[in-house]
């Protein structure tokens, strides 16, 4: 009985030549990540539970809002409050019992990406905020995961598939060679401020399903290196190809211990990051222990510092002497009066952008005289 339900209800799928029994038996095999069960995600969720994706996980930590329905038919009103992972397992367990569904109701971070990931052949990107999207780009690097991505904002919506190798060309890139560093994050707006239509996110997650499908199938030309682009007020459809960045404006990291110490806010807000520290700041930080201090005079400048351990690196070397990813460490520069050390801190801050580099504001003497030890002649 079983098996005459599952071969009729995905008859019209297996009757595909390019599909047939061994792609369904492919679909059935299959685990794929939704991250996020928003506008994106709900669509997505639905179609590969309809396809017989055999196991797919739910990740989001939010809960349904009055406002998700104009575009999260997923939900209902009564869902109002819950937790979306939940419900939505809830829902498409007795929309396909043949699927099984693992929720993650959590938020995805450094610490978690690569350990909720690792077991998934697949991820789709369903998040709108950019500091998860390269969190889970670099996460999906790492470990040699296929990522469909999507985004929508007001009538445009993108989709397309990184970390799959064309199959002719072999070349294979990802989210950081199409935007190598994040805008900043007042220059663009959300959906929460600029408004979105609602069957937009349907139409973009229904590609996201569809992409993983093929790729899962080993049907059709999957969107690898490509972003397909549509506006739905205008009916333009366009699609532009990725190329691999050969020399790349920001490295993300490339093992799980530089993950788990990239600060993805940080670096997501950098363009709004004050990089001067007060002397108040740079002693409670100093006392914390885990604060690299560097002077960037030149050797043999006055005033003498022996109140604290640092470095001396003159800002005519700073660049060179600093080769590896700085990620997760916290970076006090000073010099005499402030001015060198806060054109070096941008510059360094360009370099690494997902480490915490600070100016002493002021210099040395500032500091010196807020601790009562400046002695002047």
């Amino acid at each position: 009985m079983e098996s005459q339900y599952h071969y009729e209800r995905y008859i019209r799928q297996v009757l595909l030549n390019e599909l047939g029994t061994s792609g369904q038996d492919r679909l059935s095999m299959a685990k794929v990540l939704v991250i996020g069960a928003g506008g994106l995600g709900c669509p997505a969720l639905q179609y590969l539970a309809a396809a017989g994706v055999g196991t797919i996980g739910i990740l989001d930590f939010d809960h349904v809002e009055l406002s998700n329905l104009q575009r999260q038919p997923l939900y209902d009103p009564e869902d109002t409050g819950k937790a979306k992972a939940v419900c939505a397992a809830n829902k498409l367990k007795r929309f396909n019992p043949g699927v099984q569904f693992n929720t993650h109701n959590l938020k995805l971070l450094p610490a978690n990406a690569l350990e909720i990931i690792r077991p998934y052949d697949i991820v789709i990107d369903g998040t709108d905020n950019f500091a998860t999207r390269y969190l889970v780009n670099d996460a999906c690097l790492i470990l040699s995961k296929p990522l469909v991505y999507g985004a929508v904002l007001r009538f445009e919506g993108q989709a397309g598939v990184f970390n799959l190798a064309d199959t002719e060309s072999g070349i294979k890139t990802n989210y950081r060679d199409l935007f190598p560093k994040p805008p900043a994050p007042s220059s663009v707006p959300s959906c929460n401020e600029a408004g979105v239509l609602g069957v937009l996110p349907g139409i973009i997650g229904t590609m996201q399903a569809a992409e993983a499908i093929k790729i899962i199938a080993g049907l059709g030309q999957p969107l690898c290196n490509k972003i397909l682009s549509i506006n739905i007020s205008t009916n333009l459809f366009y699609e532009f190809s990725i190329s691999p960045l050969t020399d790349q404006i920001v490295q993300g990291p490339k093992s799980p211990e530089e993950l788990l110490n990239f600060d993805y806010d940080w670096f997501c807000g950098m363009d709004t990051v004050d990089l001067e520290i007060s002397c108040d700041d740079f002693d409670r930080l100093r006392n914390d222990g885990e604060l690299i201090i560097i002077d960037i005079r030149e050797r043999g400048e006055l005033p003498e510092v022996n109140e604290f351990d640092f470095m001396q690196i003159p800002s005519g070397e700073l660049e060179e002497a600093f080769t590896e990813p700085l990620y997760g460490k916290k970076v006090v520069l000073f010099c005499r009066s402030g001015n060198r050390s806060i054109r070096a801190a941008e510059m360094l801050k360009k370099k690494f952008p997902a480490c915490r580099i600070y100016s002493l504001t002021g210099g040395i003497d500032t500091w010196k005289r807020h601790q009562g030890r400046l002695v002047t002649k």
